[in-house]
């Protein structure tokens, strides 16, 4: 985007500029935070299907308690994502 004179510009024109490139760069930070999300998503998925690492003959309370916290972070998140919980209107 080509940036404008300001000495020859409108404030209103220079104001509108401002706002396209802000809003551009909100975009860009979404999709980037987005597919930062995305990649943690696929990290926990392929950790799940392979059991978190755990082998069935080794299981006890302590991976117990870890899935507990690891349930308990994402449904804090969930309930803020779909207004549940203490995010509930």
């Amino acid at each position: 985007m080509t940036r404008l004179n300001p000495i020859t510009t409108p404030r209103h024109q220079l104001r509108a500029e401002k706002a396209a490139r802000n809003k551009e760069a909100a975009l860009n930070a979404f999709i980037g935070k987005k597919a930062q999300i995305d990649e943690m998503l696929a990290r926990l998925a392929s950790l799940s299907d392979d059991h978190f690492n755990a082998h069935p003959d080794e299981i006890n309370w302590g991976h117990v308690g870890t899935l507990e916290h690891y349930a308990n972070l994402l449904k804090r998140i969930t309930d803020s994502a779909f207004s549940e919980g203490e995010h509930a209107e």
